[in-house]
């Protein structure tokens, strides 16, 4: 298994001065750093940032949204396009970083509820969307890790068997899905059962704590997570995302209201250890 860290700890917009935390991951023995794809006007910062990464041996996955106006499972057709148009940038993106997975909840718009459960229109029309974007990743070479999210954050698709259905009716060799333990801890019953329950399909995992802070130190189902991955046979990354208030926008969009841990690489060097004495012998 290896490992990767979230980078939005810091920013949602990667730049050249971002570039010594880069140095800091890579120094704790991290293989990977997981890179926020918000902003798409400019490839160039993504080329400068692919370099970089390649000097110092990181290996990258990216992480995007999707927002009202690219929402694949909207009734309009034209906003379903542009969904598939936003896609194809942020592959086009990710590719000049050297990523390997796009994850994120790219099924549905954040944040935007209709006041009832998943329609079939719904669940079709989010299908054929994302068939479509695997198309468009499959040209770079980047596999789609879809990301099911608590019922809190969106309603669409809020559980690993959901989501694993959902990946299977998609049924594309670059559209699967990830698992993330945060939103597993609300929504399942059972860690090492709702992994089981997606293992053809997971190719992405996140590690985060229940409260966003440091992993292995809140209530998350540890021992059941760790014991799923082993079960399925997991070999890809395991990155470890966590939120803090350094960034206003983003803490008030992930509820970060207090400060959860003393220092952002005290949290990174803790979360690696955690990871390594996890999985340690499995």
């Amino acid at each position: 298994m290896k490992t990767g860290m979230n980078l939005l700890l810091w920013t949602t917009e990667v730049k050249e001065e971002h570039d010594p935390i880069l140095d800091r991951i890579k120094a704790m023995g991290f293989d990977s750093v997981e890179v926020p794809i918000f902003e798409i006007a400019d490839r160039k910062p993504y080329e400068r940032l692919g370099k970089r990464l390649k000097e110092l041996g990181l290996g990258a996955t990216a992480v995007t949204v999707m927002g009202p106006a690219t929402n694949p499972i909207s009734p309009d057709p034209a906003i379903r396009k542009a969904a598939v148009d936003y896609l194809e940038v942020v592959l086009d993106r990710a590719s000049a970083f050297g990523c390997e997975i796009l994850c994120g909840p790219t099924h549905s718009a954040i944040g935007v509820f209709s006041g009832d459960g998943p329609t079939a229109d719904e669940f079709n029309h989010g299908v054929d969307t994302l068939r479509q974007a695997a198309e468009k990743a499959e040209k770079v070479g980047i596999k789609i890790a879809v990301e099911y999210l608590n019922r809190f954050e969106n309603y669409f698709l809020t559980t690993a068997a959901d989501t694993a259905r959902f990946v299977r009716e998609v049924d594309h060799p670059y559209l699967k899905m990830m698992y993330d333990s945060f939103h597993s801890h609300i929504e399942e019953k059972d860690q090492r059962a709702a992994i089981a329950s997606c293992a053809k399909e997971t190719i992405h995992v996140h590690v985060s704590e229940n409260d966003r802070g440091i992993p292995g130190t809140g209530q998350v189902d540890w021992e059941g997570y760790w014991a799923g991955l082993k079960d399925s046979g997991f070999d890809g990354y395991a990155t470890i995302e966590a939120f803090g208030r350094a960034l206003p926008a983003l803490a008030a969009a992930t509820r970060v209201w207090r400060d959860l841990f003393p220092d952002a690489f005290g949290l990174c060097q803790q979360g690696l250890d955690f990871i390594r004495s996890s999985t340690k012998g499995r």
